[in-house]
């Protein structure tokens, strides 16, 4: 088998969600490392193998996987690979790998909570005991190695770690200097915007997160990088990921100042928001268009363009005028 410094190896997968086919990198260096391992289901694992046959590979060959962050799609087939030396990811994919009952009860009561403070009504509450169905899409495992900013990956010591939370808490980027390349996940993609996701807080004491506002965070970091080339999880490879930055960062404040629009007509619960904001796909898409819209509340909270107050359980949005 072939060795060549560091070379990147896109392999592309098909997946049973709305985003179309994943893709993982395959790093040829010290070690033989695949960047995220796709779902779980047969026709993902015949493209891997498939696409590692025709690097001259076999799954026996990988000694480590790095995950970008804790989703399905990302990390579906890990458990595939028999002869691991490592399974590296943030420290916050360790819940979702390890398959953490505690954490899995406390992430349906903070929904429970959110669902009961955003004004939802009851006809949605069935969705509770589907938060769980996604785990039939991953892998199970104990996390060997923690990654978090500035480390490098074993194996591949040009490679750096930058957090880059926002889509997920445990999402992770990673840097090459030498050729400014970035393989980026989900956290940037050419043809969509990434949803930036409504989890749990790392311990039931600390606030939520708030994960538009990380994930615009998470992308002015990178403009202080010297990106080239970014190899996305979806989609294909892109440049000039500084416009995009640019372009992304502005959408989401054009949004935010429709929702601002919406609430001088009075107050709103952030449900209600998300009726107007998403009429056609609230029903179909109702955590994504709830994540959005809380996100969208957030980041006008922020700015001091609104504030909120409580009535009962619920929490209630109006202008901060």
């Amino acid at each position: 088998m072939r060795t060549i410094k560091d070379t990147i190896h896109q392999i592309t997968m098909p997946t049973p969600y709305a985003v179309g086919d994943v893709h993982a990198y395959l790093l040829e260096g010290d070690m033989l490392t695949l960047i995220d391992a796709g779902v779980k289901t047969e026709e993902a694992w015949q493209a891997m193998k498939g696409e590692l046959k025709k690097l001259d590979v076999t799954p026996n060959d990988i000694e480590q996987i790095v995950l970008t962050h804790h989703h399905p799609d990302h990390m579906g087939l890990v458990e595939n690979f028999p002869h691991l030396k490592s399974v590296a990811g943030h420290p916050l994919v360790r819940p979702w790998y390890e398959q953490d009952e505690a954490f899995f009860i406390r992430y349906e009561d903070f929904f429970q909570q959110m669902y009961t403070e955003s004004g939802v009504p009851e006809e949605f509450f069935y969705l509770l005991k589907n938060l769980r169905k996604p785990l039939k899409w991953t892998s199970s495992g104990k996390l060997k190695e923690e990654l978090v900013e500035g480390d490098v990956l074993t194996g591949h010591p040009e490679w750096k770690v930058i957090e880059t939370p926002g889509h997920a808490q445990s999402h992770i980027s990673l840097y090459r200097e030498s050729d400014q390349s970035l393989i980026g996940g989900d956290h940037l993609l050419a043809h969509i915007s990434s949803n930036p996701l409504l989890e749990p807080p790392k311990a039931a004491s600390k606030p939520r997160p708030r994960p538009l506002l990380q994930y615009r965070d998470s992308m002015k970091k990178l403009l202080h990088y010297h990106v080239d080339t970014v190899y996305p999880g979806h989609g294909e490879v892109f440049l000039e990921m500084d416009a995009l930055i640019t372009q992304r960062l502005k959408s989401q404040e054009v949004r935010a100042a429709k929702v601002l629009s919406m609430l001088q007509g009075g107050e709103m619960t952030a449900y209600q928001v998300c009726e107007k904001l998403f009429p056609r796909h609230l029903q179909s898409q109702f955590g994504l268009t709830m994540s959005e819209t809380i996100g969208q509340l957030d980041y006008l909270e922020d700015t001091n363009q609104i504030r909120f107050h409580f009535i009962g359980e619920q929490k209630f949005y109006y202008v901060n005028r």
